[in-house]
């Protein structure tokens, strides 16, 4: 099965601060969407919306403190169901590297394509919110094509 993978290092600020916003409500509608709720915690549920196109829910699978944060998506589009997103953080030295996995796609549609280049967009407006205190979520992230 083919993945999305990306690396990002985040300067200046710690594994902690990244962590903080992967595993928090008000964290993750500060990068990827402004319409988030759920509980982003072990075992909870985050709803993750973006209109008009629809959305996902997923099941938070880990969140180990400044280590690790994985996701199973319970919702969503078809190609998106089933399949995990997966963050690894590690420090080296004033950089917090972000090993970014989105796997278990049963095949590379055009969708995929989209969808690797739209978490591209996000991971750097996780990078913005975590260096500089504002990022860019939907609805006022890069808008690269009709899918948004």
């Amino acid at each position: 099965m083919p993945d999305i993978l990306h690396r990002i290092g985040v300067r200046g600020a710690d594994a902690s601060q990244v962590y903080a916003a992967l595993t928090t409500v008000d964290g993750l509608a500060g990068w990827w969407t402004d319409n988030t709720t759920g509980n982003p915690g072990p075992g909870g549920k985050v709803e993750f919306r973006f209109p008009p196109v629809g959305g996902f829910d997923m099941e938070v699978l880990d969140a180990t403190p400044s280590a690790h944060v994985a996701w199973r998506v319970v919702d969503g589009p078809p190609e998106w169901i089933g399949t995990t997103i997966d963050w690894t953080l590690r420090q080296e030295g004033e950089w917090t590297i972000i090993l970014f996995k989105h796997e278990g796609w049963r095949e590379p549609v055009e969708f995929m394509h989209h969808c690797s280049t739209k978490w591209g967009s996000f991971l750097m407006s996780l990078k913005a919110l975590v260096e500089t205190g504002s990022g860019a979520p939907a609805p006022r992230d890069v808008q690269i094509s009709d899918w948004h």
